[in-house]
């Protein structure tokens, strides 16, 4: 990659290919990796520290800073006791945080009660990012469509404002008979990435991987992970734990957008389904 920045590995996590044809070129104004990683950490709670924004790139959202120097993010979703013992679902909370620990943004499904027990996994949500500011940046939009890949009128799709009533993206899935296809558009419909993912989703002991490729398909540059977290946490909860890996110098909307696609993916294939909270191992 031409750029120069550092790559931090994460375990799990792969390189990237070198920058090639078929996603975004990269953003200018970035400042050098070192003043982001000198800046002194904020508290955030108890064992909790907050990443420091470094400086806004030209163009750049307000909020979206903290992802001009990240090219992974890990997404811990927040174990809720109650849904655990009774089986009643809950609104999802994530907590978002780069490959050091740090945190990065907080995030809340608003949902009704009536919406999360009755359409479960298919259900419309909107999703509030929030910033160590308590400032909602990014907001996730999702309608109500059933989940049939044998009509198109049923292919899901997310919408990704930053600052909230601005869009900067969508996440459209593709239709395919038996692979979750996506693409990644901006904010004008141009696709801009894709997203294919396995035939099952069936994560026992293993991680699930959804490639993200080039708007062509041919090379790959990220992906989106569902990593296992445990057979006792896998059975009786569906707090899910995921990792999305990007290049460094991808467009900072188009990160917000791909970090939809995380939620999207998670909803659709990783949510439990039925009485019984087996997950479905078939995605469609």
């Amino acid at each position: 990659m031409a750029s120069g920045y550092p790559v931090t590995q994460q375990p799990g996590y792969g390189g990237y290919p070198p920058q090639g044809q078929g996603y975004p070129p990269p953003q200018g104004g970035y400042p050098p990796p070192q003043q982001a990683m000198a800046a002194p950490q904020m508290a955030a709670g108890p064992g909790q520290v907050w990443m420091q924004p470094p400086r806004a790139p030209v163009g750049c959202p307000p909020g979206l800073e903290y992802l001009a120097q990240i090219d992974q993010l890990l997404v811990k979703q927040q174990v809720e006791l109650l849904e655990a013992f009774i089986g009643i679902e809950g609104n999802n909370k994530y907590k978002i945080k780069n490959a050091m620990g740090q945190k990065v943004y907080f995030a809340a499904e608003k949902n009704d009660c009536c919406s999360r027990q009755c359409c479960g996994n298919v259900r419309s949500f909107e999703m509030k990012v929030y910033d160590n500011n308590k400032q909602e940046v990014i907001h996730f939009s999702r309608p109500l469509r059933c989940m049939n890949c044998w009509a198109v009128c049923c292919l899901q799709e997310l919408e990704v404002q930053a600052p909230p009533g601005t869009t900067v993206g969508w996440v459209k899935q593709s239709w395919h008979p038996y692979l979750p296809m996506f693409t990644i558009e901006d904010a004008s419909g141009q696709t801009v990435l894709t997203i294919e993912g396995p035939c099952l989703s069936c994560s026992f002991c293993g991680d699930v991987e959804f490639k993200v490729l080039s708007a062509d398909g041919d090379q790959k540059v990220g992906k989106i992970s569902k990593q296992w977290s445990g057979l006792l946490k896998e059975a009786f909860t569906d707090a899910d734990n995921l990792g999305i890996q990007f290049p460094m110098d991808l467009d900072v909307k188009v990160k917000a957008t791909l970090l939809g696609a995380l939620f999207l993916i998670d909803f659709m294939f990783f949510e439990q389904v039925g009485d019984d909270e087996q997950r479905s191992s078939i995605l469609f």
